[in-house]
Order: structure tokens, then C-alpha cells, then sequence
């Protein structure tokens, strides 16, 4: 499940069960990418609360399937087969159109965003220049999001979606998480803010 040891679901104690049992979703199961912060039970809950507030808030404007979209792009970009595994099925369980999932996916593999509208691919280009090469970065590319009649507010959406997977995935990959033993594609109610179960 990782390269470092996760305190099983069954042995947790204290605040690092209620965290468990916050986050879990059917059977108790709780994500290998969760179960890493094990040791350190305040970096799984500062985890959670972005996570949740940055693609599961109910105020953001994009569709969640985009902000998706956005996760499993970054993911490939950064050879995060982890996340790319449990976001693209998430992506499929939003969009209920597994046809359309999988142009999108093969789309973002050879960069040609098939199935995607223009305002859409112009984040995603956003998403890679900030992922690969983030110091090049400069108020045109901002400007160039505008002009998509992308508001402020969606652009610091984006921002935020590509900065928390950068995050995720570095987590996953410097600790070798595996998804032995998770359940891909939940994720917790976008309708409440305190409830991070995954279903």
C-alpha cells in the first residue's frame, strides 16, 4: 500500500480514528492516499480540508467533472498513475457516459482535448504550463484565460485544482501509494461542507 507503515483502520485510536471514520467510505475503507498520514494524523486532516474545499465545495462554478478532468490531467503529466486511476473513475461516475470519459481521457493523452470545449482546453494549458514549467508563467497567461470569459474566480478554481493535485501526487509518489485494497471513484458530497465520506 505505501513504502512507509499505515496504522491499519482496526488499531487507530484517538483523533486518528475519528479522522478515519470522517474520511471512510463503504466498509470502513479508507483511501491508501488517507491512510499514509497515518503517523501524522494532522497532515491527514489539513489534506482532507483542501481536498474537500478545492474540488468537493459546492460554491465552485466549474462542474465538478471538469475540475476532474483537470486532477487527471495534472496526474498524467506528472506520472501519478494513483490519482490518474481514482480520478478518472470519479470523472466516469460524474459524467455517466463512459464513451465520453473515454474520448476526454485519450484526448488529454495526446493533447488534442477532443471532446473538450475551447474555454476548457485553455485551462487545461493553463494546468500543464503551471504543473511543468511554473516560473514561466506570466500575467498574458492569466489574460488569455479572460479572454475565454473566464471570471477570477474560476481562474483561481483552476489554480487551485492543478496546486492541490501537484500536491497529491507527490505525496503518492514520494510514498509509493498503491490502490491495493481502495475503492476508485468515490469521493465526498459537494452539498456539505463537514461531510467527507466518500461514497
Amino acid at each position: 500500500m505505501s513504502w512507509i507503515y499505515n496504522i491499519p483502520f482496526d488499531e487507530a485510536k484517538g483523533k486518528l480514528k475519528r479522522l478515519y471514520e470522517r474520511v471512510s467510505g463503504p466498509n470502513n475503507n479508507v483511501d491508501n492516499i488517507m491512510l499514509v498520514h497515518s503517523l501524522r494524523p494532522n497532515t491527514m486532516e489539513g489534506h482532507m480540508a483542501i481536498y474537500k474545499n478545492v474540488l468537493h465545495h459546492s460554491e465552485n462554478t466549474f462542474p465538478k467533472w471538469y475540475l476532474e478532468t483537470i486532477g487527471v490531467y495534472v496526474s498524467m503529466l506528472n506520472a501519478c498513475e494513483y490519482c490518474v486511476a481514482h480520478h478518472f473513475a470519479g470523472l466516469q461516475r460524474l459524467l455517466q457516459d463512459n464513451t465520453k470519459a473515454n474520448e476526454i481521457q485519450q484526448g488529454l493523452v495526446n493533447k488534442t482535448f477532443k471532446g473538450l470545449t475551447p474555454i476548457y482546453v485553455e485551462g487545461l494549458k493553463y494546468a500543464e504550463k503551471l504543473t511543468l514549467y511554473p516560473s514561466t508563467l506570466e500575467k498574458k497567461d492569466i489574460e488569455k484565460l479572460k479572454e475565454y470569459k473566464i471570471s477570477d474566480g474560476e481562474i483561481l478554481e483552476i489554480n487551485q485544482v492543478v496546486s492541490y493535485f501537484n500536491y497529491a501526487n507527490r505525496t503518492v509518489l514520494g510514498l509509493g501509494v498503491t490502490t491495493e485494497g481502495d475503492i476508485l471513484g468515490l469521493s465526498p458530497n459537494s452539498s456539505q461542507e463537514d461531510n467527507w465520506k466518500h461514497q
